[in-house]
């Protein structure tokens, strides 16, 4: 990182940042990439594990996947860096997610193919099922994850990618003001198409939903993407507020210029 941060909304002040300082920007940028590349990891990993019963209201229940409980903090991770370190930076973070699915991926398929101690049915070689006919957790993680990854590393390029333009479309667009807008605007329109897109390609190429067959399957797949879509919108919504607060401390903390901050409040 350069001593005045490139492509960034803040500008630095002095020109010359001093060394404590920028250790500061270079901790806090390692965070949010932290936070952002952590948490993708465990989404992937949980995936549809489990569904789990948000909300309640009379016969309707609000009901999503425990991997999509922590992916809210993935927007407010990028729009972070998307304010205070700029696009190319964000984008970085976008391509790093990559590489971490493709990673995990290929650790969860290695161990399925190297030797293990599960036993075998002797005729066929293929893994002997419990009493209720699953085969070892770990397998079962296996198939669920290779079932979900790649509609989550379509959606979650996607998503990303439109979030990081969206925010600075309204950035430009309203030069510089609005804050709220572009956080919310950009994590709005970017969860539709994530959620959408993992609903549907986790279904089509991977048929790992729990889909009743007894029923008519658009509408079921309509309510899984209004469920997860409602949750996501709630979670953007409340974002608002640890986003400003977020901003406005970090501007002082690692002494970027307040007045662009102020501007983006009007």
């Amino acid at each position: 990182m350069s001593a005045s941060i490139k492509d960034s909304t803040f500008k630095a002040v002095p020109n010359t940042v001093p060394e404590h300082i920028q250790e500061r920007r270079d901790l806090v940028f390692l965070i949010l990439s932290g936070l952002f590349l952590g948490t993708l990891g465990m989404l992937n990993i949980l995936g549809i594990s489990r569904f789990v019963n948000i909300f309640t209201w009379n016969d309707f229940a609000v009901t999503v996947a425990v991997g999509a409980l922590p992916y809210p903090l993935t927007f407010l991770c990028t729009d972070l860096i998307s304010e205070l370190y700029g696009r190319k930076r964000a984008n970085q973070v976008v391509w790093v997610g990559l590489l971490l699915n493709l990673w995990v991926v290929f650790i969860v398929w290695l161990g399925g193919v190297l030797p293990g101690f599960e036993s075998l049915d002797s005729n066929t070689g293929e893994l002997i099922r419990d009493a209720a006919g699953r085969v070892p957790v770990f397998f079962e993680i296996r198939n669920l994850t290779f079932g979900t990854v790649t509609a989550s590393m379509i959606a979650y390029l996607t998503a990303q990618f439109v979030d990081v333009q969206l925010f600075h479309f309204w950035k430009e667009l309203t030069q510089g003001k609005y804050l709220w807008l572009r956080n919310n605007g950009s994590t709005l329109a970017s969860q539709l198409v994530d959620t959408s897109a993992v609903i549907l390609i986790t279904h089509f190429f991977a048929g790992v939903l729990p889909i009743d067959p007894a029923r008519e399957l658009w509408p079921q797949l309509f309510l899984f993407i209004g469920y997860g879509y409602s949750f996501k919108l709630v979670a953007a919504l409340l974002d608002t507020g640890p986003f400003y607060v977020c901003v406005y401390w970090l501007s002082n903390y690692l002494h970027l210029e307040s007045a662009v901050f102020e501007k983006s409040l009007k």
